[in-house]
């Protein structure tokens, strides 16, 4: 089985993906993960990809569309994979349906995961991280029980600097110019499903759990 999950920054996608993945015995494939490993191992496809990370360039597409490439013929993607956040762009869709294609493979479902700009902006500038150990927080979800302070270590909570108001609009601004033609370019596919990703966690997932169950 092979899952596209898409949708804006702070919807979701990576702790729903994991789970999905998980569940269905399938391999989780996000594109920062990849990156980094690809980077860690110092393949031919990590080096080029670093080269461009360090000279502050977006990695491109051909370079991103093989790293997915060398992890879906690996051995333990044979059950199928979950690619969470890509494609990004219609540009990186056709690229990657003509990689799958020369595989013989194909996409099962493609979910978009649904929110209004206000939930997202509540959740990603909620969030606080632990200084000393790195545990996260969320003022609305998940608060501290003292303010300031983490549960677990007693160190001081931050706010990461990308998690202002006005980084997380540039974010989403940019995701909807971007992304959000994915939208019509999978639209009217009938492996297409638009979960609401705005409902508790749990709730969350057993709506993409039955998408994914048919």
């Amino acid at each position: 089985m092979n899952i596209i999950l898409f949708g804006p920054p702070g919807v979701g996608k990576g702790t729903q993906g994991a789970k999905l993945a998980e569940q269905f015995g399938i391999v989780h494939l996000a594109m920062g993960d990849l990156l980094r490993a690809a980077v860690s191992e110092k393949t031919e496809l990590g080096l080029k990809a670093k080269a461009f990370m360090d000279a502050g360039k977006l990695v491109t597409d051909d370079l991103v569309i093989g790293l997915i490439e060398e992890r879906i013929i690996a051995d333990d993607a044979v059950n199928g994979f979950l690619l969470d956040g890509f494609p990004r762009n219609v540009a990186q869709a056709v690229a990657l349906n003509e990689m799958l294609e020369k595989h013989g493979l194909k996409i099962d479902h493609v979910i978009f995961m649904d929110a209004s700009k206000e939930a997202l902006l509540q959740r990603l500038t909620g969030r606080l991280t632990c200084s000393a150990c790195g545990f996260g927080f969320h003022r609305h979800y998940s608060p501290p029980k003292i303010e300031g302070q983490c549960d677990k270590c007693g160190g001081s909570l931050y706010q990461r600097t990308d998690d202002t108001e006005e980084v997380i609009s540039q974010r989403l601004e940019v995701y909807a110019d971007q992304t959000s033609p994915l939208l019509d370019f999978y639209g009217d596919d009938n492996v297409f499903s638009k979960v609401d990703a705005e409902a508790g966690m749990d709730e969350v997932y057993a709506s993409l759990e039955r998408v994914v169950k048919g």
